[in-house]
């Protein structure tokens, strides 16, 4: 008896909308991870991409906990000599929300080629308003 593995046609591919009003941001992060990889389905495989497509709305609102919104930074090198930048989070959740999101769940994705697959499937927004309902998503609420 061998062992199944799904093909590329057989992924049935579904689109899920979660709101970030009030949730934890790692919290958040690790359930749309999860769907992002096809954990959450019967039919996960490590080494193929199974998950589903996710869109993260009203990023702005979405909460730390502790003292991190007044002592966490974001580090970015440029590559040249002295171009280290850093941005504390209470800036980013004004400038750009939807950078921490983004960069909280691509973190706790594989670091591979798979990994990167499966980022661009997830899709955040500051407000309330997606471009997505042709795709008929489905509401997922993390309790």
């Amino acid at each position: 008896m061998s062992t199944y593995f799904p093909k590329e046609g057989e992924i049935a591919r579904k689109w899920f909308v979660v709101d970030a009003t009030g949730q934890s941001l790692g919290r958040l992060a690790s359930r749309v991870a999860r769907i992002l990889m096809g954990k959450e389905n019967p039919q996960y495989t490590p080494f193929i991409d199974t998950g589903d497509h996710v869109v993260v709305i009203n990023a702005e609102q979405v909460k730390m906990t502790g003292m991190k919104v007044e002592q966490k930074t974001y580090h970015h090198y440029t590559g040249y000599p002295g171009g280290l930048r850093s941005e504390a989070v209470k800036k980013r959740l004004v400038r750009k929300p939807e950078l921490v999101i983004e960069l909280a769940v691509s973190r706790m994705l594989p670091k591979n080629k798979l990994g990167k697959q499966m980022f661009t499937k997830l899709k955040v927004y500051k407000g309330d308003k997606h471009p997505h309902a042709a795709q008929k998503p489905e509401v997922k609420v993390f309790a």
